[in-house]
């Protein structure tokens, strides 16, 4: 994956396969068809459906907020009341709502520099600035990013304490996706905020996906939160809301945050949509993500068990038992090739197994991610396997 060249939304996994152009398009076509004509999925993201569909999610709006209510303007109304919402969720004293993910976590760490007097991060070199962002800390907000790790995990307590060089914030995201969606242990977490802690530095979490890292940590939204000194959660990436995001902390943090907001021209004229969209999200996803993140390591077991019965060479599921409800999968073939199997399973059968981008790791080597939502919760272990061995039967030498 070429660096910070990749938005999230997976515009450009076609490329990313190692697909060049026209084919690229030809095959970014076909999976749109084939996504939308298949009968089961694991994983139904609304960024992928119709304008229809998009305005058909909030037809729940009205069971989670007083339509007959005023409109906002520029962050009042529903705004307020979401921040108010996502403050109580998180235990903090205040919340800001933000229009990016990419813009309220420059804010946070803009402001922790200024009060701790350093402009350096200290964050994994996975971690979503470093990869996604086009360098965005350094080319607008001045922050200069320091690498901690670059190991596939969270950072430890002992690379905090002997890390050579100053810095004023480690920023920590939970679960660190580029790694496949891991979290540390519970106990593994509290002790790198105190090594943070001991050198004097604040601690921010990018908690983009941090609504399903409860089961793993066995703790509430406000016990994790409550290791930071502010938190950024998104409300697309697992609520599946039309965008947007939050930046939880302390209340005079907060209100500065609001000031930068403005001036990053995230004061936006009117939200509702976004927010109500994030207000259901809230209310329909979240309580569910628990069933998914328990059921996904149903899904990842069967996998592996169906890749071993297929007599695939060499094939990972990592994490073995997922840390929330969204993995990876490695196997030994380029990521065209892979791309075709998945594609032509879903275009013959309705079922698309691999529904997401397959990205190169290496010679001969590709990943992609598997995300288990509520259509994932329809298939059972033998499904899983039964769809597995029709993949593979897909794959050259099979």
């Amino acid at each position: 994956m070429t660096d910070a060249a990749v938005p999230d939304g997976h515009e450009d996994d076609d490329l990313r396969a190692g697909v060049e152009p026209p084919a690229a398009e030809r095959m970014r076509e076909r999976r749109r068809a084939a996504f939308a004509k298949a009968e089961r999925v694991l994983w139904r993201p609304g960024f992928r459906r119709t304008v229809r569909e998009r305005l058909a999610f909030l037809d729940a709006a009205s069971e989670v907020y007083d339509l007959d209510r005023y409109a906002d303007v520029y962050g009042d109304g529903i705004v307020e009341d979401l921040e108010k919402r996502v403050a109580a969720l998180l235990g903090t004293e205040a919340a800001a709502f933000f229009p990016t993910g990419t813009m309220a976590q420059q804010v946070a760490l803009r402001c922790w520099a200024g009060r701790t007097g350093s402009p350096t991060v200290a964050l994994h070199a996975l971690a979503h600035p470093e990869v996604h962002e086009r360098h965005a800390f350094s080319q607008v907000s001045g922050l200069r990013p320091v690498r901690v790790t670059g190991e596939p995990r969270l950072p430890t307590a002992a690379e905090i304490r002997d890390f050579p060089e100053p810095f004023g914030t480690l920023m920590l995201e939970l679960p660190l996706r580029d790694a496949g969606f891991v979290l540390p242990a519970w106990e593994e977490l509290t002790e790198v905020v105190e090594a943070a802690r001991e050198r004097d530095a604040v601690v921010h979490f990018d908690g983009a996906r941090l609504w399903e890292s409860t089961v793993r940590f066995g703790r509430s939204l406000a016990e994790i939160a409550g290791l930071a000194d502010s938190v950024y959660v998104s409300f697309y990436k697992s609520l599946d809301g039309f965008g947007g995001a939050a930046l939880a902390g302390p209340g005079t943090l907060v209100e500065e945050a609001r000031t930068w907001r403005h001036r990053y021209g995230g004061a936006v004229f009117q939200q509702f949509p976004t927010v109500l969209s994030a207000l259901v999200g809230l209310e329909r996803e979240l309580p569910r993500l628990p069933e998914y993140v328990r059921h996904a390591r149903v899904v990842a077991a069967a996998l592996r068990e169906g890749l071993a019965a297929a007599g695939v060479p060499w094939a990972r599921v990592h994490p073995e038992e997922p840390h929330t409800h969204e993995f990876r999968v490695w196997l030994p073939y380029d990521a065209g090739v892979l791309m075709e199997a998945a594609v032509s399973q879903a275009e013959e059968t309705g079922t698309f197994l691999f529904s997401e981008a397959w990205d190169r790791g290496g010679p001969g080597l590709a990943f992609t991610e598997v995300s288990v939502r509520s259509q994932g919760l329809e298939w059972t272990a033998d499904d899983v396997r039964t769809a597995v061995a029709d993949f593979a039967r897909r794959l050259p030498g099979a």
